[in-house]
C-alpha cells in the first residue's frame, strides 16, 4: 500500500513540475525539398547543389547542405568545381574546409530530395527573424541556377512555400513547422 501511495505522489509531483515547463521548449523544423530534373543531353553529369540560409544583409546564417563529387575523378578533385556554384562560393564556400560534418554529401541523381533541420541541430543558433533560403545548382557541361525563398524563422504558424527552377532545378519547397 505504501508503494502505491509513493507512486501516486510521484505522479502528482511529476505533473506539477511538467505543467510549468510544457510548451517552453518547442522545437521548430525546417524541411527543404529539392527536385533535380532529368535532363536529356548527350553528356549528363549530376549537379553540385548548395542549400543555405542568408540574412537580410546577404551574409550566410547557416549552410544546410552541399552535394558534390567527394572523390577525385578523371577531371580532377571534386572540390575544385565547388566554385561553379558562384553565389554560395562567394558568400561562404571559399571560407569552408570541405567536407563539413553534417553539411557535405555526395551528388544526387535526378528526383525529389528532402532534407530536414531543427532548432537543435544546424539551426540551434539561428535567432527568430526574416531570412532567405537559397538553393543553387551547377552542372558540368550544363548550366547554373539559383532559387530564393524568403521566410520567417520563429513564426508560430506552419507554412509551405514553393518555387520552380527553369533548367537545373525543378520544384523547390520550404516547409516550416513550429
Amino acid at each position: 500500500m505504501r508503494a502505491i501511495l509513493q507512486l501516486a505522489g510521484f505522479s502528482a509531483l511529476a505533473g506539477t513540475l511538467a505543467g510549468p515547463l510544457a510548451g517552453v521548449a518547442s522545437a521548430e523544423e525546417l524541411a527543404v525539398s529539392v527536385e533535380l530534373p532529368k535532363i536529356s543531353v548527350a553528356e549528363y553529369h549530376k549537379p553540385y547543389v548548395a542549400v543555405w540560409i542568408a540574412r537580410a544583409d546577404h551574409s550566410v546564417a547557416a549552410n544546410l547542405a552541399v552535394w558534390y563529387q567527394q572523390e577525385d575523378g578523371p577531371e580532377g578533385k571534386g572540390e575544385t568545381w565547388l566554385k561553379d556554384m558562384r553565389q554560395w562560393w562567394r558568400r561562404s564556400g571559399r571560407n569552408l574546409e570541405m567536407p563539413v560534418d553534417g553539411v557535405s554529401g555526395p551528388t544526387r541523381s535526378p528526383g525529389q530530395h528532402l532534407v530536414t533541420f531543427d532548432d537543435e541541430g544546424l539551426l540551434k543558433d539561428l535567432p527568430a527573424g526574416d531570412y532567405v533560403l537559397h538553393v543553387e545548382a551547377a552542372r558540368e557541361v550544363g548550366g547554373r541556377e539559383l532559387v530564393k525563398i524568403p521566410f520567417a524563422w520563429g513564426s508560430d504558424a506552419p507554412s509551405t512555400q514553393t518555387l520552380s527552377g527553369e533548367t537545373e532545378l525543378g520544384t523547390v519547397s520550404l516547409t516550416l513547422k513550429p
